[in-house]
Formats: structure tokens, sequence, C-alpha cells
């Protein structure tokens, strides 16, 4: 699947499939709900937010899976609950054909939010 530079992330989501699609805007929601003062963007070709100019979280979809990047600080503190996933240093692959672990990635979401708060607070 070829996706065009997009401008904003509902033009990124709307190049998927519908059920891709659904997924992509259901995590783009939880981010959104977790998160709300998070600026959005695209970065690197992808969704992204950042918090008060710190990269948050990115996510990204492909044919089979769903890419989602909480940063290597996301991964290592998460790294029990990610032992069923696909893991690299800082994304996390969640596939197309099983249930998408909403609740995991809102957790990962509110660990990213306090983490980027503190290091501000410093």
């Amino acid at each position: 699947m070829q996706i065009s530079k997009p401008k904003n992330i509902q033009e990124y989501i709307s190049q998927f499939p519908e059920n891709s699609a659904a997924i992509l805007e259901r995590i783009h929601n939880t981010i959104k709900n977790v998160a709300p003062n998070a600026e959005e963007s695209t970065s690197y070709g992808m969704p992204a937010f950042k918090l008060k100019g710190k990269p948050l979280v990115y996510f990204c979809g492909y044919k089979n899976h769903i890419g989602f990047y909480a940063l290597p600080s996301g991964n290592e503190a998460f790294q029990k609950k990610l032992s069923n996933y696909k893991t690299g240093k800082g994304s996390i692959q969640f596939q197309l054909d099983e249930e998408i672990p909403y609740n995991l990635i809102e957790e990962i979401v509110k660990f990213r939010v306090l983490e980027v708060e503190k290091k501000i607070e410093k």
C-alpha cells in the first residue's frame, strides 16, 4: 500500500482501507482522550503527538499490522505487558488479525504524558 505524504492525521487515516482506518481512528482518539493538550502533527510520514514540544507517541498503519511508537522508555516500562507482541527498541507491532489492546495503548500514553511532564518540570 502506497501512502502519500499526508497534511494531517485525518488525511493519513483516510488513505487506508475501512477496517484499518477504523483501528487507526480509534488509536488516534485514544491518544487524544488521554493527552488532550498534545499537539497533533505528522512526522516521518506518520501521525505524531508532541506534548509541550517533546515527542509523546507516534502510530502508523501497515498492510498486516499497526505500528505504535512510544519511544524506548514506553517499551521498557511495559516490557511484561508487551511480551506477546513484536517489539523493537521503541516500536510495537499490533497485528491486524488480532484484537488491538486499546487499554494497553491508553496505559502507555498515560505513562508517556507523566514522563514528559516530569522532564519539563526539571
